[in-house]
C-alpha cells in the first residue's frame, strides 16, 4: 500500500479546452460520469514542477523535484467530483514505474525540462517509456494578469478547486486518493503550446479554438493513499 506523499508544485500552466461530454463520455471507465459547466466539457494541460517529493511526515529536504505533465479531465462518482488522468509524464523511470504499482495512475516516463527566464516559463517533454506512443511536448507561458483567487471565479473554479482523483485499477476498479491545499491563486496568462501530440495519443483529435489559459506559481499538497471504492 502507497504511503500518503506531500509536495509542491511550481509553476503551473492550466491549458483548457472545452469538448462536447458526449464525444469525451466513451474516453471514461464506466463507473465515472462526465462533470460539466454550464453544459460543457473540458480538457486540460497541466506542465509543472514537483518540488520536495516525499512520504507526508518528513521534512521537504528528505524530498526529490520533477518536472510534470498531465492531460485531464473532470469527472464524478455517485455525486462526488474529481479529476480523472488521461496521462502523466514525469522523468525517472523508477518512480514513473512506482507511480503506476502503488498509485495505479497512467504514467509515462519521459525526458523533461522546465526553465525559467525573465518570468517565462519554457517546459519540454519526450515520451521514452518503453512500449509507449512518442510524445513530444512544448510550450513557453508567463503570467499576464493580476492574480485572483479561483474560488471567486465559477469556471476557474471548476477547472481547479479538485480535491479528488479518480483512477483504474488493471482490474477494472475505481480507486481514488484525496488532495487537500489551500485555494488556488490564479493569473490569467498567454502561451505557445505544441499538444497535437498529448491528445492523439490519448484518442482524441487536437483541439482547433484557443484554450482558456492560468498560470499559478504554485502551492503546497497532501496526498492521501489511493483506496479501492466500493
Amino acid at each position: 500500500m502507497a504511503l500518503p506523499v506531500a509536495m509542491g508544485w511550481r509553476h503551473l500552466l492550466f491549458a483548457n479546452w472545452s469538448i462536447d461530454p458526449v464525444r469525451l463520455a466513451p474516453h471514461l471507465p464506466d463507473a465515472l460520469e462526465v462533470d460539466t459547466h454550464d453544459g460543457e466539457a473540458w480538457l486540460s494541460v497541466v506542465p509543472f514542477y514537483n518540488v520536495d517529493v516525499r512520504p507526508r511526515g518528513l521534512p521537504a529536504w528528505t524530498g526529490f523535484e520533477l518536472p510534470e505533465l498531465n492531460l485531464r479531465t473532470y469527472v464524478r462518482h455517485r455525486g462526488r467530483p474529481g479529476v480523472y488522468f488521461f496521462s502523466l509524464d514525469a522523468e525517472g523511470l523508477v518512480g514513473v514505474l512506482g507511480a503506476r504499482v502503488l498509485h495505479h495512475l497512467p504514467y509515462y516516463n519521459a525526458r523533461m525540462s522546465i526553465r525559467e527566464r525573465a518570468g517565462e516559463i519554457h517546459f519540454r517533454s519526450r515520451r521514452v517509456h518503453p512500449g509507449a506512443r512518442p510524445v513530444t511536448f512544448t510550450a513557453s507561458y508567463e503570467a499576464t494578469g493580476d492574480p485572483f483567487e479561483a474560488t471567486s471565479d465559477p469556471l476557474a473554479s471548476f477547472l481547479t478547486e479538485r480535491y479528488r482523483y479518480f483512477t483504474e485499477d488493471t482490474n477494472g476498479a475505481v480507486r481514488s486518493a484525496e488532495i487537500r491545499h489551500e485555494p488556488w491563486n490564479l493569473q490569467d496568462a498567454r502561451a505557445t503550446i505544441e499538444a497535437d501530440q498529448l491528445f492523439r495519443a490519448n484518442g482524441f483529435e487536437p483541439p482547433v479554438e484557443e484554450p482558456l489559459l492560468y498560470y499559478s506559481r504554485g502551492l503546497d499538497i497532501t496526498a492521501s493513499r489511493n483506496r479501492r471504492l466500493e
